[in-house]
Order: C-alpha cells, then structure tokens, then sequence
C-alpha cells in the first residue's frame, strides 16, 4: 500500500499555520481540529518547518514565564522530512520510527498534498493484513468459486 491510497481515503486537508502566530493559537488549532501538528508554511504555502506537542511542551519548559508571548518561529522543527504519495507505507512507518516523529507532510510537485500520522499508517497497514488474513482463510478453506 501507498501513501496515495491512505490520503484518497484520509482526504488532502492539512490545517497550517505562519511562522508568526503565537504558541496559544497552535494549541487552539489542535483543539478545534483535533490533530498532532501543524505544518507551518509561507504566504506563498512553501513548508517552512513543523509543530507539534512537544515543540510547546519545549517551550513551556524553558520559557514558563514567557509563553504567552512565544511564536511559532521560536519553536517549530525546520528540517522537516517530508514524503510522497508514491511512497510506501513500510518505508514512511521505518522513517517515523528511526527519526522519532509522528507527522510526515507529503509534497506532490513540490506542493504540500497531505499529512499523514504514525496512526494513519499503522491502520493501512492493519487493514491490508486483514484483507489479506480473509483471502488466505477463504482460500484455505476453498470458498473460491472453480
């Protein structure tokens, strides 16, 4: 399975933000649109880094006295890694894994066209297993029609 595949079913939306808006404005964006990141982007909708829970969770750390007044500039990860819809879902859950994120923005003709979470792709994958598990049961079991 593909990446193409989880975002037909998923949907292409992804919920962004500029680099200029405060920390209290992600965490009301994670709320009302209950998500894990937010992909920061340009005026012109270029990725500009990434923002995630334990980006605030950094600050708050450091900077307690001042969060309120903390930008998304001053927290966000920069080096975003970054998919394609033609990418596989092993490959994209093995570079989640060894880079310990949650969150892959997917780029499409250097375009953002989605998002997908370690969730995401753990249900494709689940779901192909399962697929493939009742293929198998019927086969053993001869229910093919000859």
């Amino acid at each position: 399975m593909r990446v193409k595949d989880i975002l037909a079913e998923k949907g292409t939306r992804v919920v962004t933000i500029h680099e200029e808006n405060l920390l209290i404005d992600v965490v009301s964006l994670f709320f009302a649109n209950r998500i894990g990141s937010l992909v920061v982007v340009d005026k012109y909708d270029r990725i500009l880094g990434i923002v995630a829970p334990n980006d605030i969770l950094r600050a708050v750390h450091s900077r307690p006295d001042s969060i309120s007044r903390v930008s998304v500039r001053e927290v966000m990860t920069r080096d975003v890694i970054v998919g394609t819809p033609d990418d596989k879902v092993g490959h994209l859950m093995t570079v989640m894994t060894e880079n310990r994120i949650r969150h892959i923005p997917i780029i499409e003709d250097g375009k953002l066209a989605g998002l997908v979470s370690i969730g995401d792709l753990v249900k494709a994958q689940l779901t192909e297993q399962d697929v493939e598990i009742r293929h198998l049961k019927d086969y053993i079991q001869d229910r093919y029609p000859s």
